[in-house]
């Protein structure tokens, strides 16, 4: 049940009232976990309320797309079972032999998938700077080419891909242009609105924003017909989110706006603030008006630049490790987007190959106060360095 509502609301009061559905016996402000796994035919056999069975069909799953697809100003959304069910479900409704382009630097799991994994399918990847557009321009196989897939803000150097120009780039190619809008969440950018085909969001990350569920989301800017063989792939997969988890996601989603612009705040204060510390070597935030992409920053990003930097320790890769094992107000840990900071040394974790420099340190700011978290990593920084 959903209140009759007042027209040209703003998203942040549609997310917080989650479009205003009601608990219909009880009208409680918070709608009930629908778990049932199968539904009553008609007597003529047909299913006129649009639910056959659990694996597609819940409502609590589709209560969370639909404030997922209002945030995105998108046509629809589909949430699954983690980013990468997300990022796959797209890449594996490519046609067969299918030509993709893809970041040097992005999210590691997709990046080794795409390097690893995608072959076996058939698909061939070009990885490019995707902040350059002549590279992208002329990664392009004519023919070929089918996906173009950026991340931005990139993890975790956090450069910025120009969404409106490859887009373009992508649509002369007759490709598609997916973004993973993970790190910027719909709060700050909204792809789909600067031309993007479809937006990709990690959703364990800000969407939910408390470490407690692993979910993934598309939505779509139209309901097409590969957009129709995403939702196969994600069906026929099994690669669907369960109705506790969407449940949770919807509770974060509600908060988005307030945590999000709170930890964009804190997280460009930190990296001003760590910018003159003479331990640090440079602080990688495009909020920082001396980050070489900030123009572009300010143009696509609007309200904030998000909640998370890295920092590259002066003294090298050593003195990067000592610093994380030292602190201890941020946790030592993997994931962004949670009310608690992480922090986390990025070349260690990925192993072998990782493009990421040895000195870098990710940092994600949650929502504890600013000179806390600062006074934690300055000690630590400190004391590597002793």
């Amino acid at each position: 049940m959903t209140q009759s509502k007042p027209s040209g609301l703003q998203p942040r009061t549609l997310a917080a009232q989650a479009l205003g559905w009601e608990e219909p016996e009880t009208h409680g402000v918070v709608t009930p976990i629908h778990v049932a796994t199968t539904y009553i035919r008609d007597p003529d056999n047909q299913y006129r309320n649009g639910f056959v069975y659990g694996r597609p069909d819940n409502q609590t799953v589709k209560q969370a797309e639909a404030v997922l697809a209002m945030l995105e100003e998108g046509k629809e959304a589909m949430v699954l079972g983690s980013g990468m069910s997300a990022a796959t479900a797209v890449i594996m409704a490519l046609p067969a032999g299918a030509h993709i382009i893809a970041p040097t630097i992005m999210y590691w799991a997709l990046r080794n998938w795409l390097m690893n994994d995608a072959p076996t399918y058939g698909y061939t990847t070009s990885f490019v700077d995707t902040a350059d557009l002549a590279a992208v321009k002329a990664a392009v196989q004519p023919g070929k080419t089918k996906l173009i897939w950026l991340e931005t803000p990139s993890n975790p150097l956090w450069t910025l891909a120009d969404i409106a120009a490859i887009s373009e780039i992508a649509h002369a190619a007759g490709a598609i242009c997916a973004v993973d809008s993970t790190v910027a969440t719909p709060v700050f950018t909204r792809p789909l609105t600067l031309g993007a085909d479809i937006v990709m969001h990690a959703a364990t990350k800000y969407l939910n924003g408390h470490s407690d569920v692993v979910a993934g989301a598309l939505v779509t800017r139209e309901a097409n017909d590969f957009w129709a063989k995403v939702r196969r792939v994600r069906s026929m997969h099994g690669q669907i989110l369960g109705p506790f988890e969407a449940f949770l996601l919807m509770r974060g989603m509600r908060t988005l706006h307030v945590r999000a612009e709170a930890q964009a705040k804190a997280a460009l204060s930190l990296a001003e603030k760590l910018k003159a510390h003479p331990l640090v070597a440079d602080v990688l935030y495009p909020g920082l008006t001396t980050h070489p992409q900030h123009a572009l920053a300010v143009r696509q990003m609007q309200g904030g630049f998000s909640g998370m930097l890295s920092i590259r320790v002066k003294a090298g890769e050593q003195a990067a490790v000592s610093t994380a094992a030292r602190v201890a107000v941020w946790k030592r840990a993997t994931s962004l987007g949670g009310v608690e900071s992480l922090i986390e040394h990025r070349a260690s974790i990925e192993g072998a190959g990782s493009p990421c420099p040895t000195d870098l340190l990710r940092l994600s700011v949650g929502i504890e106060a600013v000179d806390d978290l600062y006074a934690d990593i300055d000690r630590a920084l400190r004391g590597a360095n002793d």
